[in-house]
């Protein structure tokens, strides 16, 4: 698949190339990236490079990460979000936001905006959020955005070669008025 630009009312969502290597390795620099993330640690110049110029189109090109970097409308880099396809009608949703940029929603909007697209445009039925117990930045935003927290999945992730816990949650086309691609029969009771 070709590559997508989405906008919002403040934001371009766009894919990466080399021209955005120097942001993306400034930006990864932050600890809090390297720690809940699973960006390689200490983060080098040439991962960077990596992500930019293989990673990324490879992703788009295969149809199975589908990245985009989240910018100002003035091209400055605010974060990353990528959509991972895991299963038929199921994608996993990951982001991080640069230090500077927190707490101005930007990442929330970006979250909105690519679910929106994965549902409308890629048969997407269920987008997944997973981050490690104890990462309150990304919850607040994954339940800012209307995700359901699910509970908590152990050793579910692996980071810097560690098995850790994770919550889990989802956001389904209904909880964004959207229809879904094939019928779903929620569980009594619940």
């Amino acid at each position: 698949m070709e590559p997508v630009t989405l906008t919002t009312d403040r934001l371009v969502l766009r894919t990466v190339g080399p021209q955005d290597t120097d942001a993306v390795y400034a930006a990864a620099q932050d600890p809090d990236i390297q720690r809940w993330t699973t960006i390689p640690s200490p983060y080098h110049r040439e991962h960077a490079e990596s992500f930019t110029e293989q990673l990324v189109p490879d992703g788009w090109a295969d149809c199975s990460m589908f990245t985009f970097g989240v910018f100002l409308p003035e091209g400055q880099l605010t974060g990353m979000l990528g959509l991972t396809m895991r299963s038929l009608g199921t994608a996993e949703i990951g982001f991080w936001t640069a230090k500077e940029h927190r707490g101005n929603g930007y990442t929330t909007e970006a979250t909105l905006a690519a679910c929106r697209w994965a549902f409308t445009h890629l048969a997407v039925d269920r987008v997944e959020w997973r981050a490690e117990v104890g990462n309150t930045a990304s919850r607040a935003v994954a339940e800012h955005s209307g995700f359901t927290v699910e509970g908590t999945l152990r050793s579910a992730i692996n980071n810097q070669g560690i098995r850790r816990d994770c919550w889990v949650a989802s956001l389904l086309p209904s909880d964004l008025s959207l229809p879904s691609t094939s019928p779903y029969l929620p569980a009594h009771g619940r």
